[in-house]
């Protein structure tokens, strides 16, 4: 193994480790308001920018690893490219998620997940709703 391996895998398991931090730091906002209904369009891009790269940092690593310790085969090859394809997809929608907030400049939009009750309600982030 040579130096840059070891830097490489310190960067991605830095970046890795990054990443599923910020995801679980913001568990319990995600959980509040997907209980909730009403997700905002921000905070929802940033997650599946996350996970999806969470899940490409992962493929990198694994053909890493594969490739420092000869296990790459054309197989593995085949479905590292496959899962490297669907993680970009969605890193690259949440980042166009992103890009279109930043634009418009609009980071207050949220997704309504189910139908709620608004009369008498005066925010759609209050309890007071009927359930």
């Amino acid at each position: 193994m040579k130096g840059i391996d070891i830097i490489l895998l310190v960067l991605y398991g830095t970046a890795i480790g990054c990443s599923l931090y910020i995801i679980h730091r913001h568990k319990a906002y995600f959980h509040e308001r997907f209980r909730k209904g009403v997700v905002s369009v921000f905070m929802l891009a940033m997650l599946f920018f996350l996970v999806a790269y969470t899940v490409n940092m992962l493929i990198v690593l694994a053909a890493h690893f594969a490739d420092i310790f000869g296990l790459f085969t054309p197989e593995l090859e085949n479905w590292l490219l496959y899962g490297w394809t669907l993680a970009q997809i969605g890193t690259t929608a949440g980042l166009i998620a992103l890009a279109v907030l930043a634009h418009t400049g609009k980071y207050d939009q949220f997704i309504y997940l189910r139908r709620i009750d608004r009369k008498g309600e005066g925010h759609a982030d209050s309890d007071t709703g009927s359930k």
